[in-house]
């Protein structure tokens, strides 16, 4: 299965702190307007976790500790494990009218939009597989990992709004954040929440480590992350919109990808 032919890929220059509502405005608007939308975007710094770990044994101090320290949680209403945000990483929302009520060829989905996270990465010289990763946050089939090591998640839920069906695709990118101090947070709010799932730094890279080994060099250039926000854009629409400066408010779950 294909993806749709997006007609721009809007890049969200100020960090959203509501991003998983966000979300949900866009898909309304698919819903409504039956044309496909693309993102780009970034959140604040924290966790976006799913519903399930409200059952934790200490999630209310775990999310009252989470902000005291920098690290607020937002819940999301579907599955996968804990996703972090925050500074240099980026996120890809796509989503369009979905062919049907009921999900269909979701793995096909997935598949496509690795595909396509992968030739963007190609063209600066990063090579990226589609694989599991064991120990790293929201593991799933299609994630893409350079070296064994996690650079991406992914995700897909399909909703049915004022009676039509959309899908949305997700893509967590881990740009230039440190694979380190991402683990390190995960783990604390796991364990103050009671949970016993833990994750391995060394099952995560970031983009730009990953340009750095394959160039050969101690640091990435300094517009590293914007290279890869056009190349990432250009992959998946015809042209870039004009970047968005300022924010104004106005099923099935699926993830084999996780996020």
């Amino acid at each position: 299965m294909s993806l749709p032919v997006f007609g721009f890929v809007s890049v969200h220059d100020v960090a959203l702190p509501d991003g998983t509502a966000r979300e949900a405005d866009w898909l309304s608007g698919v819903a409504a307007s039956g044309r496909p939308v693309a993102h780009l975007w970034r959140g604040t710094a924290g966790f976006i976790v799913p519903r399930s770990y409200e059952r934790l044994p200490h999630w209310s101090q775990a999310c009252v500790h989470g902000a005291a320290t920098g690290w607020p949680v937002q819940v999301r209403s579907s599955g996968g494990g804990l996703v972090p945000q925050g500074p240099g990483v980026w996120n890809l929302s796509l989503a369009w009218p979905a062919p049907g009520a009921a999900p269909t060829g979701t793995d096909g989905i997935y598949r496509a939009l690795t595909a396509e996270l992968g030739a963007a990465f190609a063209r600066l010289e990063i090579v990226a597989e589609a694989q599991a990763v064991e120990g790293s946050f929201c593991d799933g089939r299609f994630n893409l990992a350079v070296g064994g090591r996690k650079c991406v998640g992914t995700a897909q839920a399909w909703r049915r709004i004022g009676g039509h069906a959309v899908v949305l695709a997700h893509a967590v990118i881990v740009v230039d954040a440190d694979p380190v101090v991402l683990t390190e947070a995960a783990n604390r709010f796991e364990a103050a929440a009671g949970g016993a799932r833990r994750y391995r730094a060394d099952a995560l890279t970031s983009l730009a480590g990953a340009w750095c080994v394959a160039h050969h060099q101690a640091h990435p250039p300094d517009d590293f992350d914007q290279r890869v926000l056009t190349r990432v854009a250009e992959r998946f629409a015809r042209l870039v919109a004009p970047r968005v400066y300022a924010e104004t408010s106005t099923t099935k779950e699926n993830h084999d990808g996780a996020a």
